[in-house]
C-alpha cells in the first residue's frame, strides 16, 4: 500500500521564454516524482505513467534515481510546446504528439491512500478510471488537462463535458487563478472554492501565481503566501510541485495551512532554476517559516 500515487504522462517538453529555448522531459507525473523523491522518504510513493519509447530513457533514469516507476506503453509520449513572455504567469501551448489514455485494466493492481491524477489532456483519464480509483483512495486532480482541448496543434481551454460526474468522487482539487475562470466562470477565488465543494470536493486549492494562493477544507479558507524568489528562471511544473508538497504534508498528518505554506515555498525553490524541484527539505521549511 503506497501513500500516494501519482498516474499521469511523462511528456517531452519544449519550453521557449524570452531568455531561452529548453528540451526536457515533463508533465506531472515528472514534477510530482522528482519532487517527492527530494523530500526524506518518510512516505511510500509510486508513479504510473504511459510514455512511447521516445521516453523510456526518461523512465530508466527515474528509476535509476530511486523512483518506484511503473510504465505502460503508448505508441506516442505526449509532446508539448510551452512558451512564455514577459508574464511569467501566462503561457500558450501546443500539442505536437499525444499519448494513449489510462484504462481501467491497468489501474487494477494499484493500491494507495491518495492517487493524484496528473491530467494533461481532456481524454487522460475516462470517467470509469476515476471512479474505480475512488473506491481504493482518495482522489487528488490537478485540472489543468481537463480543460484542455486540441485543436489541431493549439490548445484551448474549456470547460469538460464530465465535470460534475468525475468531481463527486474527487477528494482534492487544484487549479489555477486562469483555470478558475474556465471551470466556474468567475474571478473570485473564495465564490469557486464554494461552488467545486458544492459538487463534492473536500480539498480546494487555488494557486494565485505570485498573489499566494486559497486552501478551502472544511468550512473553512486558508490564505497561504507566495515566497518571493531570488530569480524567476522557471515557472514549468510549479504547479506540480505545490501538489507535490502539500500531499507529502498531509499524508505525514499535518494540516491545511502548514501544508499550503510548505507547498509554497517548496513552489519556490522550483521557481529559481530549471527542471523539476531539487532543492533542501530544510531551506524550504526554513523558508516556509518566514511569513
Amino acid at each position: 500500500m503506497k501513500d500516494i500515487c501519482c498516474v499521469g504522462h511523462i511528456t517531452r517538453d519544449k519550453i521557449v521564454t524570452p531568455r531561452k529555448t529548453v528540451y526536457m522531459a515533463g508533465g506531472t507525473a515528472f514534477y510530482m516524482a522528482y519532487g517527492i523523491n527530494h523530500l526524506p522518504h518518510d512516505i511510500a510513493f509510486q508513479l504510473v505513467t504511459k510514455t512511447g519509447p521516445e521516453s523510456l530513457d526518461e523512465v530508466a533514469r527515474m528509476r535509476q534515481k530511486g523512483i518506484e516507476v511503473q510504465c505502460f506503453e503508448s505508441p506516442h509520449s505526449v509532446y508539448f510546446e510551452n512558451r512564455y513572455g514577459l508574464d511569467s504567469n501566462r503561457r500558450t501551448q501546443r500539442v505536437l504528439a499525444k499519448a494513449a489514455p489510462f484504462t481501467m485494466a491497468e489501474m487494477q493492481s494499484l493500491e494507495a491512500k491518495v492517487f493524484h491524477l496528473g491530467s494533461l489532456l481532456a481524454d487522460d483519464f475516462p470517467p470509469e478510471v476515476v471512479r474505480f480509483l475512488s473506491t481504493k483512495g482518495r482522489i487528488s486532480i490537478d485540472v489543468q488537462g481537463y480543460l484542455r482541448e486540441v485543436r489541431g496543434e493549439n490548445v484551448y481551454h474549456v470547460d469538460w463535458k464530465d465535470k460534475r460526474e468525475i468531481l463527486s468522487c474527487t477528494d482534492i482539487l487544484k487549479l489555477n487563478e486562469h483555470e478558475m475562470a474556465v471551470i466556474a466562470n468567475s474571478k473570485n477565488p473564495r465564490k469557486v472554492a464554494l461552488q467545486l465543494a458544492e459538487l463534492g470536493v473536500k480539498e480546494v486549492i487555488i494557486t494565485l501565481g505570485s498573489y499566494g494562493s486559497l486552501i478551502y477544507a472544511d468550512n473553512r479558507f486558508y490564505e497561504i503566501p507566495a515566497y518571493k524568489p531570488r530569480e524567476v528562471v522557471d515557472v514549468t511544473g510549479c504547479g506540480d510541485t505545490y501538489s507535490a508538497g502539500y500531499l507529502y504534508m498531509r499524508s505525514l498528518g499535518a494540516d491545511y495551512a502548514e501544508s499550503g505554506r510548505f507547498a509554497a515555498a517548496m513552489c519556490t525553490s522550483k521557481l529559481e532554476h530549471n527542471g523539476p524541484y531539487d532543492g533542501d527539505y530544510a531551506t524550504v521549511v526554513a523558508r516556509a517559516k518566514t511569513l
